[in-house]
Parts: structure tokens; sequence; C-alpha cells
């Protein structure tokens, strides 16, 4: 901006919640569970809610938001989950996804960020993350 401000119009309407739970399995574990797109459905209710298509690398899902598509970072040993969703207006949403160790087992990090949803979708988009979590460690536990 020619006033000198840093912010720009996205930086002043996006904000972000770190969402986690810890889960008593190892990281190796949840993250061989949770980046195995065919349980999705089991328990990424927020994201995926039927079976998973796939068109290549891209995942075809219906989600809470309608009909998107989901491309996840490849499969790595360092428990980095990242994925951008195209919502049907076509925005691309980037959603970092961490499975961490930790001393009870490990810690998944899911950071919600607040794009085109306003206060109060912010914050159903945040009680679905924590559920969605929720499901994965009852999931996990019952892998056990």
């Amino acid at each position: 901006m020619l006033d000198g401000s840093l912010e720009t119009a996205h930086d002043a309407a996006m904000r972000s919640q770190h969402v986690s739970r810890v889960i008593s399995a190892s990281p190796d574990a949840v993250y061989e569970y949770a980046s195995n797109v065919e349980n999705l459905p089991e328990w990424a209710a927020g994201l995926a809610q039927s079976e998973v298509a796939r068109n290549g690398d891209t995942l075809l899902v219906e989600s809470p938001m309608g009909r998107v598509e989901v491309r996840f970072v490849e499969r790595n040993r360092y428990g980095v989950l990242d994925h951008d969703v195209t919502l049907p207006s076509g925005t691309v949403v980037t959603n970092p996804v961490r499975v961490l160790p930790h001393p009870d087992g490990a810690e998944v990090v899911f950071t919600v960020r607040q794009i085109e949803l306003d206060d109060e979708e912010f914050a159903r988009d945040i009680n679905l993350v924590e559920a969605d979590l929720e499901r994965l460690d009852r999931q996990i536990g019952q892998q056990s």
C-alpha cells in the first residue's frame, strides 16, 4: 500500500486457529491411518462425508461445503498431512496438519483458517475439526 501499511485486505480478513488432540498411539500409527485417504470418511466428516473418488492426484469428495477437490502433500516421514481444498467457489484453502511426537503418544495439530467464512461459520469449522480429531482418536483406538 502507498501509505506504508503492511496490512492487506486479505490479512485483515483471515484468522487462524490451531486445534490439537493427543492420541495414545505412536506418531507413525496415527500418520499411517490418517494419511490413508480411504479412511477419510471414517474420521474426517468435516472434509469427506462419503467415499473418496480419485482423479489422478486429486481427490473428489462431498463435504459440508459441497463437492470439493483435495490434494495432499506426498507421503513423508515428517508427519506432514497438509492438504489444499478447492472450494466450490474456486478458492483454494491450504490446511496445515501435523502429526507430532508427544509424551503420551502423538499430537495432531490442524490449523483452521478463516477464509470465506464469517465468525459464526469459522467457529463451526473449528468445532468440525475438533470432532474430526476426536473421531480420529476413536478410530485409532479401535485399530489397537
